[in-house]
């Protein structure tokens, strides 16, 4: 009787205990960590590998079609600005449905699209599904990055970004190279049809692996207060800095690899789908990047690493200038190590900066990001048309240049803000 006694006094203590460890922000080298990891790293990988499969087809596209660079660049474009609006609101959907949820219903939704998408009968046809992938796909970034501020502890957070969007990196060169080597052997319709059945089975490991949130909180979704929230967040100087670097730095980076083709596939090179859908993996580069800057920002600051990652992506722009194909092999290699490193630490950033609302502050800066994508990622076929590769390689220095700027001045609006919090 004292036993059982003893064991009915000790119970409620080893409740609070087991409570107190389920509220407990998670750390790096645990196995929850480690399992999110892999998780948000296979659907990071989808969501890349969809999103991007077609840009390396885009001679492929243009010729099937009979349409210009530019208008082929759309297949894309519309894709990450639908992506982009509906980020703006699936934040929200999230706080009620749940974050395991949605990015899971958006790995499965936008992989049905993409099998359906290979037997698309016209341009027109495949611009709209585009736009519906687009609209899916949406549902794992703008969420997994609330997810991550809410269940990682702040010190380890920027190297569990960096593991997702490592995950981004591998997930962009593997659906770019299998792409393109699938249309040499087959067609560029079965290389769509084949990302989407890979997307599916990365779609039932995350739904396997992804542990239930800790610290998610339910809240009834209140659509009429999402402009007024995501305005209060534009109300914030620093916050409005990060999402110009966002801007700037995917704008930049669409704009370079969806040329990037045409150039190599033309005079002099001649080079095969194949062998441009093989340069991706320089995207490997992004994926040491994103991990190694991201422990770096942790631990020297993230301006200092963050201007570093501007300097090496205008190093690489630069580089592809240069006739040798290994010289821009290199600089494509420089270009994805810096812009990759900057993601990660932008994208963590803009977690810490926000004081409220987090969800639509990540709505925002992905928004931005992906806005970027879709105005230069069109853009620049204009000026590819009309001024060739050193066309791109100026836009990008323009932004590197208006990067620093943005750098610089949020430095001191975080010392201003400190200053008046303390």
């Amino acid at each position: 009787m004292e036993g059982f006694s003893q064991a009915i006094s000790q119970q409620p203590i080893m409740e609070l205990f087991c409570r107190e460890s389920w509220n407990i922000m998670i750390q790096q080298g645990t196995k929850t960590f480690r399992n999110i990891s892999l998780a948000l790293f296979a659907g990071g990988f989808v969501t890349f590998a969809l999103l991007y499969s077609l840009q390396p087809l885009m001679p492929e596209i243009s010729e099937a079609f009979a349409i210009s660079p530019a208008h082929s660049s759309l297949t894309l474009s519309v894709t990450t600005i639908a992506m982009a609006l509906t980020m703006l609101f699936i934040g929200s959907l999230s706080d009620s449905l749940g974050r395991r949820f949605i990015m899971t219903a958006a790995l499965v939704v936008s992989s049905i699209i993409a099998m359906i998408s290979a037997f698309s009968p016209g341009f027109t046809e495949l611009l709209l599904l585009r736009i519906l992938q687009g609209v899916a796909l949406a549902g794992l970034p703008a969420t997994a990055m609330t997810y991550l501020s809410e269940e990682i502890e702040p010190s380890s957070l920027g190297y569990a970004m960096g593991l997702y969007i490592s995950g981004n990196s591998i997930g962009g060169m593997a659906g770019r190279f299998i792409s393109g080597v699938i249309t040499d052997w087959l067609s560029w319709r079965a290389a769509i049809g084949f990302i989407g059945i890979l997307g599916l089975c990365a779609a039932v490991i995350f739904w396997l692996v992804i542990p239930p949130s800790r610290h998610f909180v339910k809240e009834t979704p209140g659509f009429k207060k999402i402009i007024p929230l995501l305005w209060s967040q534009c109300r914030n100087t620093r916050l409005l800095c990060l999402y110009g670097l966002g801007f700037l730095l995917m704008g930049g980076f669409v704009t370079l690899f969806n040329y990037i083709g045409f150039e190599l596939t033309g005079k002099p090179y001649h080079l095969s789908q194949s062998v441009v859908g093989s340069l991706f993996v320089v995207y490997l580069m992004g994926t040491l990047s994103s991990t190694w800057m991201g422990r770096l920002a942790d631990r020297y600051g993230r301006s200092n690493v963050l201007g570093i990652a501007l300097g090496i992506i205008l190093a690489g722009a630069v580089c592809t200038i240069h006739p040798d194909l290994w010289v821009k092999i290199i600089g494509l290699a420089l270009f994805a190590f810096g812009f990759f490193g900057g993601h990660s630490i932008a994208s963590s950033w803009v977690g810490l900066v926000a004081d409220q609302h987090k969800s639509q502050a990540n709505a925002l800066y992905l928004f931005f990001y992906y806005v970027g994508s879709s105005v230069s990622g069109t853009g620049g076929g204009l000026l590819y048309s009309h001024l060739g590769w050193i066309g791109i390689v100026g836009m990008i220095g323009v932004y590197v240049v208006i990067g620093f700027i943005l750098c610089r001045f949020l430095i001191e609006k975080v010392k201003e803000h400190t200053r008046l919090t303390f």
